[in-house]
């Protein structure tokens, strides 16, 4: 099998643009006792997540950094709605993506590398090709036009890593109390044979949570079906 990374298309005729952010977050980690780390990152979302049972619900509208017991307790009042398999980290996104949009989409697009839309004629085709583990979830976008498309967000689970052989040596170690993972994506890239996923045909790197990844099926169907929007790079494995 070969993988790819979904990537925007910057060459791309569409003009579509996403001013937004999702409904609810998890805050950032102030101090980590561990590493002595402050850090947060938005990149990882799970927008099927409803939170509205939670009594609590303005601990999770402000983006902030919290000390670690606090991030910890929120944690524990998120974990019941998320889906199987979902991994938090400070920062995490949650909930429908809620803003405005503009401008001319296609089937699949990717206003920031780490959130991948589709179309939902484009979702249905896709699915009805038998691709695994596409759910795709409502997002509540504005349009100031006519004939706005219905644009759901692909709900992408962490999974799969980069081999240890494309990343620095001297790398510290990923902390164990608030998970930092300290390093900077590596440009040569190589996917860990032995994590990846072999259920879903689209996720999300489990330690670079901005880049998706997608299997050799997917990107075949997309082309096949004339879905574009996205562009894809092989990325090898071993």
């Amino acid at each position: 099998m070969h993988y790819f990374s979904v990537e925007p298309d910057k060459s791309s005729a569409y003009t579509g643009s996403v001013d937004g952010s999702h409904k609810w977050l998890l805050p950032g980690v102030d101090s980590c006792p561990a590493c002595q780390s402050t850090w947060g990152d938005n990149s990882r979302t799970y927008p099927s997540v409803d939170l509205t049972p939670v009594s609590s619900l303005a601990d999770f509208v402000e983006a902030r950094a919290e000390p670690i017991e606090e991030y910890e307790r929120l944690c524990e009042l998120v974990r019941p709605f998320l889906p199987p398999g979902a991994l938090l980290k400070p920062g995490t996104s949650l909930g429908p993506l809620v803003g405005r949009a503009q401008g001319r989409f296609g089937p699949l697009a990717a206003p920031y590398p780490w959130w991948l839309l589709v179309q939902r004629e484009a979702l249905e085709k896709l699915q009805a090709d038998g691709l695994r583990g596409l759910n795709g979830c409502p997002t509540q976008l504005r349009f100031r036009q006519r004939n706005a498309p219905e644009l759901l967000e692909l709900e992408l689970l962490s999974a799969g890593r980069l081999h240890p052989d494309c990343l620095p040596g001297n790398r510290e170690p990923r902390c164990t109390r608030c998970g930092r993972f300290g390093l900077s994506l590596p440009k040569n890239r190589l996917l860990d044979a032995t994590t990846i996923p072999q259920h879903v045909d689209v996720f999300r790197l489990e330690d670079f949570s901005t880049v998706i990844v997608c299997t050799e099926r997917f990107v075949n169907d997309c082309q096949r079906l004339g879905l574009d929007g996205v562009v894809f790079h092989p990325v090898p494995a071993a």
